[in-house]
């Protein structure tokens, strides 16, 4: 018989029990040597996670961007809204204060024929009693509403005010003049609502040229006094 080799059969289950390392190239430290790891589960979310709220703030900035144009554009329009409401109000204000105006003008012109008898009565001396009272009321509400009277003896014919209805020449005038108030006039406000009837006076044709040739006179006989009187030849 074969004698057993004491201690082989119990080497063989060691060396094949002991695990196989890795080839570790040279120059390489073991860690090296490990295989690397795969990304977890909660890294990959978080990742995605990431991703999605990028995603997410680029549509909400686009959204606040297309707000705000919006927001823009109605605050134009709420702007043009109003400017042409207060074009509209003042419109609307002018129009009414014209058509006032105009009403009150109307009411005043059938009144004037009232004021010319009361004027004519006044000069007359017939302007007593109760008629006077009432004729002095009307023309302090007539005074109220705006209409003022206008037309004096003296002053300069103006056509735009004036309406001469007898003309004539006066030696004492230097210009066109009113020399007498047939009817006075009268206006409201910056309307005229009637002119002042006048009679007028001009010069008289060749006075200004013998007034001129007598100053003519008075100057050279002033200059020859001072001078000591005139050259004898």
């Amino acid at each position: 018989m074969t004698e057993e080799t004491p201690g082989f059969d119990e080497q063989q289950p060691q060396q094949a029990a002991q695990p196989q390392q890795p080839d570790v190239p040279s120059g390489a430290t073991p860690e090296d040597a490990e295989p690397k790891a795969a990304p977890s589960a909660e890294e990959g979310a978080a990742r995605a996670g990431d991703a999605a709220a990028a995603a997410q703030t680029a549509g909400l900035t686009a959204q606040l961007d297309q707000v705000r144009t919006a927001l823009g554009e109605r605050t134009m329009d709420l702007q043009r809204l109003q400017a042409e409401y207060q074009n509209y109000r003042r419109r609307v204000e002018r129009d009414r204060i014209a058509v006032k105006e105009i009403a009150i003008a109307n009411l005043l012109t059938e009144l004037l024929p009232v004021l010319d008898d009361i004027g004519r009565a006044r000069e007359h001396g017939e302007l007593l009693g109760g008629f006077k009272s009432v004729a002095e009321s009307l023309e302090t509400v007539a005074a109220k509403m705006g209409l003022q009277q206008f037309g004096k003896e003296g002053e300069p014919f103006d056509p735009t005010i004036h309406e001469a209805l007898m003309h004539s020449y006066a030696p004492d005038v230097t210009e066109t003049t009113c020399v007498a108030i047939l009817q006075p006039g009268y206006r409201f406000g910056e309307r005229t609502i009637r002119p002042a009837r006048v009679a007028v006076a001009e010069p008289q044709p060749g006075a200004q040229t013998v007034k001129a040739d007598e100053a003519d006179t008075a100057t050279t006989a002033a200059d020859d006094k001072e001078n000591g009187g005139p050259e004898e030849g």
